[in-house]
């Protein structure tokens, strides 16, 4: 019997196969059976924020909106094409934080801009 390398996220003993990669059945980490992880670059990875098209984001950015968003709380909507500048990324539900013209400072999510 093979014997499968621990979780690199929660050192799990319990991983096993699904095809081409490992799954830990605690943590629900999948990660690739060849690949060669540690704690170094499994954090950059984690730290790598893309935007809709898979673009690298970085602080200082200018993004464009890609899709019409309901500001919470208010009538005010901030439309596709709207160009925000300096964004600073952070840690969180919403990835970025910026401030929108017309609107003021929000939260955005990445999934939601482009680079450009």
């Amino acid at each position: 019997m093979s014997t499968l390398p621990p979780c690199p996220k929660c050192n799990s003993e319990y991983t096993y196969e699904d095809g081409p990669l490992l799954v830990c059945p605690e943590c629900a980490n999948e990660w690739s059976a060849g690949a060669t992880d540690n704690a170094d670059q499994e954090a950059e990875q984690e730290a790598v924020i893309r935007d809709a098209v898979g673009n690298i984001l970085v602080d200082g950015d200018t993004v464009t909106v890609i899709k019409d968003l309901k500001v919470k709380g208010s009538s005010s909507v901030v439309k596709v094409g709207t160009k925000v500048k300096n964004i600073r990324l952070v840690d969180g539900d919403h990835d970025i934080d910026c401030k929108v013209p017309g609107i003021g400072f929000m939260g955005l999510k990445s999934k939601f801009v482009k680079k450009g």
